[in-house]
């Protein structure tokens, strides 16, 4: 009888572990504390600008500090791991027991939190839970019994961003909309709002400063709030529809949601990294933010309400994540892929700017490279209207600076983009333009000897070195072979770049370098260096305060915590979350403009991508932590002889499997893609 217990029970957990929710598996307070992520873990949705949370005394980038218990009231917007001192933070609602009394403060005795909500303790006998799904989100107050209230700061912002705010008060909701300066201030977004108190409320006005006064019997109060970054119109009805829903209703509708995402990713292996993974896959779908409604209708970036087909999105950082979190979504999520690349084209058609414009839908940082995503889904089958914004593209290339070594490079590469996307004469015109970046490279970059070539910013470039910044060639891999003096002298070269330290995982300018492997005589190095950055402990001597420290940060860069990443390391919307995600599964693109992908070893025996009703599974034959290297892959049966994937391979579905060894081998050495201009 105990046999047969023992079996059930057995049977019985195993059909839990395969059942496990992906959202169980992640920690939203990854990245939390410090200058580690500028992460939080607010009440949010995927794709959706509404998230919920606290106001910590002291605050970060996205208003709050992990290690914080002084709470200031709860916002309802940001931008996840982005820098410039805090971007979102709008309408704060703070509870209040007594008067209303903006300088007091809440001391958190216990929270807790996971995909979709926030909840949260007070010493003062307040507690308090959040629930975002989409556009809509629900604050459950619980109060004891007297005096007290919800004071709604509408004019609250981080960063001192706000810009003004317009609201009246109509059958018992407050319907307004507010405008900000995006992040770093470079423009301006807004956002429609519709606000809702329960029971009986008197409310109380002073300017963009409202005080909810509760019945002092009331035990229970709900705060619902709906966003559109359309109209008023569309933030009202989004309340009324959602009116039958409760906190808790919402919560498990908000979780359903996420566990859609997480799930067109399966991977099996180690609890505790499939913890990490989980919790930085959720950090690539925070952004960019769904901004158009249920009938098409939506914002462009010149103010005008447009109609779409399909889905629109706003929200981008692509110069920070468009290696990485962009080519994510679209091995993830094809279909919803589509919507966000001609969301993109949209910009040449309504409004282009490198950071933000005066009429943007949505909070948003900047759009360097969107011609690059372009070509990128061109080549994979998207369908870009290109003569729609074509003059547009010409345009902005017009604004390209070529002036600094850093820009003349990444100026090379939409030159080469350009000349991928036109033909003929204008075809040659701008491939000829991005073939000057060899002039360029030689003059500031192949002089390793030079005293500045390891300081931070040298030569005014951004947030990266000379040594950084001389592999930010992408397009011309080869090019770069032969300017470093041949194979050999570039081997030795890359070898340098990394047994020195010299990289920079803090930010992204060299976040392509590991690739380079594939072009040296050690291809085998490059899949033991991206198993290494994502999971072992590394030296990193750099960091995204412009500085080269004394003191190095010696520790692993993705760790599942609040103090995640390397000091100073801003996810950057996905954008470092994503590296790692990717080299989980065993795939990187070398170049974002041809749809190849590198292979490593994954770092699970086991993953399965849906896609989209044509899985592929990634098995790995012999699979240890040690075992880091490729021995032989076959594709649905077939030998492979390479190392190298194409888009439509993956999308065809099927099995690929990679035999892993200890020993570094020389398999598919003969036939590596390498990107040329020539």
């Amino acid at each position: 009888m105990n046999k047969i217990l023992r079996l059930l029970f057995l049977i019985s957990f195993l059909g839990a572990q395969t059942t496990f929710a992906q959202s169980e598996y992640v920690n939203v307070f990854l990245g939390s504390s410090g200058d580690h992520g500028q992460l939080s873990p607010a009440a949010s949705s995927p794709f959706s600008q509404l998230s919920i949370l606290p106001q910590t005394y002291p605050t970060l980038h996205v208003g709050y500090e992990h290690l914080a218990k002084e709470v200031l009231g709860f916002t309802h917007n940001r931008m996840e791991g982005v820098g410039c001192q805090g971007s979102g933070g709008l309408i704060m609602v703070k509870p209040f027991l007594g008067e209303a009394d903006d300088k007091e403060r809440l001391s958190e005795t216990n929270e807790n939190a996971g995909p979709g909500f926030y909840e949260i303790d007070f010493e003062e006998g307040i507690s308090a839970m959040f629930s975002v799904n989409e556009n809509f989100g629900i604050h459950e107050y619980h109060f004891p019994d007297g005096a007290k209230g919800l004071s709604v700061n509408l004019q609250h912002s981080l960063n001192n961003a706000f810009v003004d705010n317009e609201y009246r008060i109509e059958d018992g909701m407050v319907l307004g909309k507010v405008r900000s300066k995006s992040t770093c201030h470079a423009g301006t977004y807004t956002i429609y709002y519709a606000i809702q108190v329960s029971g009986d409320v008197d409310w109380g006005q002073d300017g963009n400063f409202l005080t909810a006064h509760l019945d002092e019997k009331a035990n229970k109060v709900e705060f619902r709030i709906a966003f559109s970054s359309v109209d008023i119109s569309y933030a009202k009805q989004r309340l009324l529809d959602n009116e039958k829903l409760d906190y808790q209703a919402l919560k498990r509708k908000s979780e359903k949601r996420w566990n859609g995402f997480l799930s067109k990713i399966e991977v099996k292996g180690d609890e505790e990294r499939k913890a990490l993974f989980y919790s930085l896959l959720y950090r690539t779908l925070q952004s960019p933010f769904l901004t158009s409604e249920a009938d098409g209708s939506y914002r462009g970036t010149d103010g005008e309400i447009h109609q779409s087909k399909g889905n629109r999105y706003h929200g981008w950082a692509i110069w920070d994540n468009y290696k990485t979190q962009l080519p994510l979504l679209e091995l993830v999520y094809p279909s919803m892929y589509q919507d966000v690349v001609s969301s993109i084209s949209d910009l040449y058609r309504y409004g282009k700017y490198d950071f933000a414009g005066p009429h943007e839908p949505a909070n948003t940082v900047r759009t360097e490279h969107a011609a690059v995503v372009l070509l990128d889904a061109k080549k994979k089958g998207y369908d870009i209207h290109f003569d729609a914004i074509k003059d547009s593209l010409i345009r902005d290339t017009a604004r390209f600076d070529f002036s600094k070594p850093d820009k003349y490079l990444e100026a090379a590469y939409d030159m080469w983009v350009m000349s991928e996307l036109f033909e003929g004469d204008e075809s040659q015109h701008y491939l000829e333009r991005a073939k000057t970046y060899r002039e360029v490279w030689n003059r500031e970059f192949k002089d390793l000897t030079k005293r500045d070539v390891d300081r931070m910013s040298a030569r005014n470039m951004y947030q990266g070195t000379i040594r950084q910044y001389r592999w930010n060639v992408p397009f011309d891999v080869q090019g770069l072979v032969e300017l470093a003096g041949g194979k050999d002298a570039f081997t030795a070269q890359v070898d340098d770049f990394f047994d020195n330290h010299y990289f920079n995982r803090a930010n992204e300018p060299d976040q392509q370098s590991p690739t380079m492997y594939y072009a040296s005589n050690k291809p085998w190095r490059y899949q033991s260096l991206v198993q290494e950055l994502a999971v072992d402990t590394v030296i990193q001597y750099y960091f995204n305060d412009n500085s080269r420290g004394i003191s190095p940060h010696i520790d692993r860069i993705y760790k599942n915590e609040p103090k995640a990443f390397v000091r100073t390391m801003d996810d950057d919307a996905g954008a470092m979350s994503g590296w790692f995600v990717m080299t989980a599964l065993g795939l990187h693109q070398p170049l974002i403009g041809e749809p190849v992908y590198y292979l490593n070893v994954p770092l699970f025996k086991e993953v399965k991508l849906d896609n989209e009703g044509m899985p592929l599974t990634i098995s790995v034959v012999n699979y240890s932590v040690d075992n880091r290297y490729i021995k032989k892959v076959t594709l649905n049966g077939e030998e492979l002889g390479r190392l190298w994937l194409r888009k439509d391979e993956i999308a065809g579905g099927g099995e690929l499997v990679i035999e892993a060894s200890a020993e570094p081998t020389q398999y598919g050495a003969d036939n590596i893609w390498i990107s040329s201009i020539d």
